[in-house]
């Protein structure tokens, strides 16, 4: 039996504000954790078997940050087409704001009560998911976040963009090459919550205290919430607060492509430099037009197709999580994962003017 479902009386009673109470609260129903105990499979008894069969007729939700985001419409169309190939079911729920925490946190709690067989999840706050996601394992559910991770209890792996630590000095490097390793710069973040931002900009802050950067500095690390208007006031009020910048990272999709707009219509066009994080078809314009010199990213739809991949292994029992277990992606190779259930997509991509026609995403 693939699904279970819990007591009528208990979903009655879990509402999308009290349901991970409700759920504990109502413990004496059926859960697909008790089905798998009752399968007695090798993932249930905590121990992965690569060489399972692949389920079928799986469904798996995908939480992102933000829906209609095209960062993230782009992951989860990834992770959709992987779905299909799979002959497993994909599902879509997610806030319209980058911002809305506690609704991501009522989507969670959705899934749950629906019993999906995983979720794929894109934290905007690690903290504020964490009882939610967990409440999620406990009914059966595998948990794999991407993009954006919580903690390690809270979820079974993490599908990691590229490495934390060579987004982040790569950014830094990228932005050094083009002011000469000499000026002022600034950070252009998403919300202070988001902790891959929080990671990245760490490293960044490392990767500055090299000797080889030791006259450029970091004045102010600005935050435009993945909100384009946002973004581009924020942009704006950078460059009138620092007449003297040179140069600013934006390791968000949403936030380079608003800096972009905003410096390609103003004075700084060609004195202030701008790099980060940002997709092709969304940069393509300002790199043609000399606003952007070079920028970076992973391809989103393969991290989505990972995540998705990751999920239906989770469920399958290929593997459970554990540092050294590895799966077969389909056509994107075999892959280990690592310290703390971490899944590492590849390296990134840097898109110029000579490349960047090469991409469509």
């Amino acid at each position: 039996m693939r699904k279970s479902t819990l007591r009528r009386s208990c979903a009655a009673l879990a509402t999308a504000t009290s349901l991970a109470l409700a759920l504990t609260a109502c413990g004496g129903g059926t859960t697909k954790k008790d089905v798998q105990s009752e399968g007695g499979s090798a993932a249930a008894a905590g121990k992965a078997d690569p060489n399972a069969e692949l389920k079928k007729g799986l469904t798996v939700g995908f939480l992102p940050k933000q829906v209609n985001n095209p960062y993230f419409t782009s992951a989860d169309k990834g992770g959709e087409k992987a779905l299909k190939e799979l002959g497993s079911s994909y599902k879509e729920v997610g806030p319209s704001s980058a911002t809305d925490t506690s609704g991501q946190v009522s989507y969670v709690n959705t899934l749950t009560q629906q019993q999906v067989d995983a979720m794929a999840v894109s934290a905007q706050d690690p903290g504020a998911l964490c009882t939610a996601l967990k409440q999620a394992m406990k009914n059966g559910i595998k948990v794999v976040t991407y993009d954006s991770d919580t903690t390690p209890d809270c979820r079974n792996a993490f599908v990691s963009q590229a490495s934390a630590e060579d987004l982040g000095r790569t950014e830094v490097q990228l932005l050094a090459k083009q002011i000469g390793y000499k000026g002022e710069i600034a950070i252009l973040s998403a919300a202070q919550t988001a902790t891959n931002q929080n990671t990245w900009i760490d490293f960044m802050k490392d990767e500055l205290k090299k000797p080889e950067y030791k006259n450029m500095k970091l004045v102010k690390t600005a935050y435009g919430n993945d909100d384009a208007q946002q973004s581009f006031q924020q942009t704006q009020g950078l460059l009138q607060e620092y007449p003297n910048l040179k140069g600013i990272i934006s390791p968000t999709t949403v936030g380079i492509k608003a800096a972009a707009q905003y410096v390609s219509g103003s004075k700084y066009k060609g004195k202030v430099k701008l790099t980060g994080l940002g997709t092709p078809n969304d940069m393509r314009k300002y790199v043609k037009n000399g606003t952007v010199e070079a920028f970076e990213l992973w391809d989103p739809a393969k991290l989505g197709e990972l995540a998705a991949r990751t999920a239906v292994a989770l469920s399958s029992g290929q593997i459970t999580g554990k540092e050294g277990e590895t799966f077969k992606a389909g056509s994107m190779g075999e892959y280990t994962i690592g310290k703390d259930g971490v899944i590492s997509l590849g390296k990134p991509t840097v898109f110029d003017a000579k490349n960047i026609d090469q991409f469509n995403f």
